[in-house]
């Protein structure tokens, strides 16, 4: 006797609200919670439309997010498959969920490496804008912890432009405003501008602006 294939989760229909963002906690909370294990397929497009109540430009958008989450991946001609039912943790979060310590080793690694660049490749208008950017923080250095947070984040910001290099100008705008004042606040601000004033040095010894 052929033993009875175990019958599909049923997601139900959605609520008139964002449709994507429904349809892809729906379908992660399957994933996460065990209804489709690692190595399983999804339904087709059109089943889960139909058991979401949407349309399948909702489910291709929806797929797209849980593959961005490293959830499911899709093979030509086979269809989507189940790759983890953990979420890979995206930059932010890693950054908010980490030490501090290892945090500002990141930073330092990134912001020491975009000074060297920097250096070859600045232009007049870096040098001003860093000029400009030092000048604002000298000015926030008496101010409270806030406009001085603020300032050193703008001026550490134009050195790493300078390196003009996208990479490392994404990876320095992901790690979000708030992380990186909570990284700034464990250093006293006499030591930051020393550091600062050390870094304007190294890109602007050879300018001849």
């Amino acid at each position: 006797m052929t033993p009875a294939k175990p019958s599909a989760p049923q997601l139900g229909a959605l609520r008139p609200s964002p449709l994507v963002e429904q349809a892809t906690e729906r379908l992660r909370d399957q994933i996460t919670g065990g209804g489709w294990p690692v190595g399983a397929k999804l339904p087709g497009e059109t089943t889960l439309a139909k058991e979401l109540g949407v349309g399948r430009s909702t489910v291709r958008e929806a797929l797209r997010a849980l593959a961005g989450a490293g959830l499911v991946q899709a093979r030509q001609g086979a269809g989507v498959f189940v790759t983890a039912t953990e979420p890979v943790e995206d930059w932010p979060a890693r950054l908010r969920a980490a030490a501090i310590g290892d945090v500002y080793e990141v930073r330092a690694l990134v912001e020491v490496q975009a000074a060297r660049l920097a250096a070859v490749r600045r232009t007049p208008e870096d040098i001003a804008a860093m000029r400009g950017a030092l000048a604002a923080r000298r000015r926030a250095a008496g101010g409270g912890d806030a406009a001085f947070v603020d300032a050193d984040i703008a001026l550490h910001a134009t050195v790493v432009a300078a390196a003009h290099n996208p990479v490392l100008t994404d990876l320095f705008a992901r790690s979000s405003h708030a992380d990186y004042a909570a990284v700034k606040r464990t250093h006293p601000s006499l030591q930051a501008l020393r550091e600062s004033r050390a870094t304007w040095r190294s890109v602007k010894e050879n300018s001849d602006v």
